[in-house]
């Protein structure tokens, strides 16, 4: 049926007319992949959101002034280990010179190559290395299942796992598939994506359309996910759309619109807990879903701010049931509500409890709590009780690995 999603397998190589490969170039990194690119034959129409850090990275710079244009795209080059942030006016001439070694080895103009960088901030990059990296990555280049997985791997920093996704959905009488890969497990807290995520399709649609996608299904995705609570410099998120699956061009909203968009959020989502769920240390994937929310935008605010609090966090990672932790980082958050009519759930595999309700704790058994707070994946259900809107925000628990990872991040 037209509208419906398939998951499939893959990542930015499953649209038809995309390329990817993942190198060692020793950039940082010894005896691991480090550098990535993804490619396209056919020029690509590109969207992209960004940091909202007044500290911005090169790349971010360099990447907001291409999608800002109305130029086509055909690659964007990945490094991981250093960040080219805070780098100055080398910083950004690097950027320049990464996409010229990748104009001139892919033969395609330079304002063409988009760029991103992720890693430590300060440090110059080893241009020499990441020139070399960039003839390997062109000369690697594929369109196989295995080069995306080598280019989700490289992209990688303090990550436990690679993260990519794809789906294929009906649009005019053709199948469109989108794909997409991300990093992500520290410094995770957007106020637009969170992160480096790099999306491909063979939709055909125009550049605003695909932009206004983008953006909108960001909202309850990327938007929703937090870690540790700090923005990075490097946010970046880019959809490339080469137009190869051959459907009527999307140039209006209506119906074919509505279905991308449906599925570019099922990447989004899909992505994005995957995200959370590799916190930095983490031993669990920590979801908050408020229900009954008198409004969109408090439902937003109620969710994150659960997610975002140090101290639940701290419980999960405990399996302690301590839902006056919740209760409070609901009454912060910004949203007006009624403490004495809402009620929380905690639930995950292990089953769902009432834990309070109208004001005060419900006799529930900590035994049985700690039991469905020990799965590796934990939700609270916070039932505000004044509305028809709900939201979901995902994050993890906070461990003692977090603080050791982030204290021994530069050596």
């Amino acid at each position: 049926m037209t509208g419906k999603t398939e998951k499939i397998p893959g990542g930015v190589t499953a649209a038809k007319g995309f390329m990817a490969a993942g190198v060692a170039a020793g950039v940082k990194y010894q005896n691991r992949k480090d550098m990535a690119m993804v490619y396209s034959q056919a020029p690509c129409t590109a969207a992209g959101v960004f940091t909202s850090n007044v500290v911005k990275a090169a790349p971010v710079i360099w990447d907001k002034e291409i999608i800002s244009g109305e130029q086509t795209v055909h690659a964007v080059v990945v490094n991981s280990g250093i960040a080219n942030a805070c780098t100055g006016e080398l910083g950004y001439g690097y950027c320049r010179e990464t996409a010229d070694a990748a104009a001139a080895s892919l033969h395609v103009p330079v304002d063409s190559v988009l760029v991103a960088s992720t890693g430590v901030i300060g440090m110059q990059l080893p241009m020499d290395k990441i020139r070399a990296g960039v003839c390997m990555l062109a000369e690697a280049k594929s369109d196989t299942q295995q080069a995306g997985d080598d280019a989700a791997c490289a992209i990688m920093t303090t990550d436990t796992i690679s993260k990519q996704t794809a789906v294929t959905v009906q649009i005019g009488g053709k199948t469109v598939t989108i794909g997409g890969m991300c990093k992500g497990s520290g410094m995770i807290h957007p106020n637009m994506c969170t992160m480096l995520g790099f999306l491909t399709t063979d939709v055909c649609m125009t550049k605003e359309l695909l932009q206004d996608a983008l953006r909108r299904t960001v909202q309850d995705t990327f938007n929703m996910v937090s870690v540790d609570g700090d923005t990075s410099t490097n946010d970046t998120l880019l959809l490339l759309a080469n137009g190869q699956a051959g459907n009527p061009v999307i140039s209006e909203p209506g119906e074919d619109y509505e279905h991308f968009c449906q599925a570019l959020h099922e990447i989004n989502e899909t992505l994005a807990k995957m995200m959370a769920g590799d916190g930095e240390g983490a031993t669990a994937l920590f979801e908050a879903k408020v229900v009954h929310a008198a409004s969109k935008e408090d439902a937003r605010m109620l969710a994150k701010s659960v997610i975002c609090s140090s101290l639940t966090k701290a419980a999960i990672f405990g399996h302690d049931a301590n839902w006056g932790r919740i209760l409070c980082a609901l009454g912060y958050s910004g949203a007006l509500f009624d403490p004495e009519r809402m009620e929380l759930y905690f639930e995950s595999r292990a089953g769902k409890m009432l834990i309070y309700r109208d004001g005060q704790a419900v006799d529930y058994s900590e035994e049985e709590a700690t039991k469905l707070l020990s799965e590796p994946e934990v939700t609270v259900i916070a039932d505000m009780k004044m509305g028809e809107e709900a939201a979901s925000a995902w994050g993890c628990d906070l461990s003692y690995e977090y603080v050791k990872i982030n204290a021994d991040y530069r050596s």
